[in-house]
């Protein structure tokens, strides 16, 4: 198949990568300078070279702020019969776009992203798809994440946005608040320095990546509900509580407990 990738980034590379012994690879990136160091596969630097790539399928691996908009820009140049497709965190607007570009269209979000995760091993992370895009599109990426190792799982867009309000923003929100009130430590201890190490990574991703996360429709209720839990928790502090602090560390214990034996499948 003759798969072109949108973006030489960390995940488009990963793509590239990935797929470039077994399929017809090219990459386009308005920066010349990020293909520099993609492999087996066409470096396209004009939007006229799509055309004579003549793509069947399109991988829109791009800053998520400039997923539609390189749609719309590779758009002339790709056939109708072209599968597009986006591996977007954030799939806010995607649904109406693509009922409007008359494609086949398959949209994914491969969970495990490049900050923190080992992309040579990956049987610990998640991959979805969403069941509303084209079956011979969900097919291919489904194989694709099978052959990683990745745990798989079908959502519609909705349900995507609201896993995602509570897997991203949770942890994210967290984090901001663990940077906001953090001083620097000369010697910090074990947990601090993972803590600090989490925070980099987070606040290394693109701002608008994390606007958007944090402007998921779904995203207030659970940022809400870390609000409630402060509150709970410094109310005990206040009144050095120690019977209700047993009570909140057993609670929060079997929450984690719970979640590992769903894990293991028991």
């Amino acid at each position: 198949m003759r798969i072109l990738v949108l973006g030489a980034g960390k995940m488009g590379s990963f793509f590239l990568d990935l797929l470039s012994f077994d399929h017809e690879m090219a990459v386009y990136d308005k920066d010349p300078k990020r293909m520099r160091f993609t492999y087996n596969c066409q470096r396209l630097s004009s939007l006229e070279e799509i055309g004579v790539f003549n793509p069947e399928l399109v991988i829109n691996a791009v800053t998520v702020k400039y997923t539609i908009v390189a749609f719309k820009e590779v758009m002339p140049y790709i056939g109708s019969d072209c599968i597009i497709s986006d591996i977007s965190s954030v799939k806010t607007g995607l649904k109406d776009y693509y009922a409007t570009t008359g494609h086949r269209y398959v949209s994914t979000h491969p969970m495990f992203g490049p900050t923190f995760a080992n992309l040579n091993q990956l049987s610990e992370e998640n991959a979805i798809i969403i069941s509303e895009g084209d079956y011979m599109g969900r097919i291919f990426f489904k194989d694709m994440y099978s052959r990683l190792g990745l745990n798989i799982y079908e959502y519609t867009f909705d349900e995507h946005d609201r896993t995602v309000a509570y897997s991203l923003s949770i942890p994210f929100v967290s984090t901001f608040v663990f940077a906001a009130v953090m001083k620097h430590q000369d010697a910090p201890g074990t947990t601090f320095k993972r803590h600090m190490n989490i925070a980099k990574g987070v606040l290394n991703e693109d701002d608008y990546l994390l606007q958007e996360i944090l402007f998921n429709p779904y995203t207030s209720e659970q940022v809400a509900n870390i609000r409630d839990e402060m509150t709970k928790l410094l109310d005990i502090i206040d009144h050095k509580d120690a019977d209700a602090m047993k009570q909140y560390l057993t609670r929060i214990r079997d929450n984690v407990r719970k979640d590992i034996e769903i894990k293991q499948g028991k």
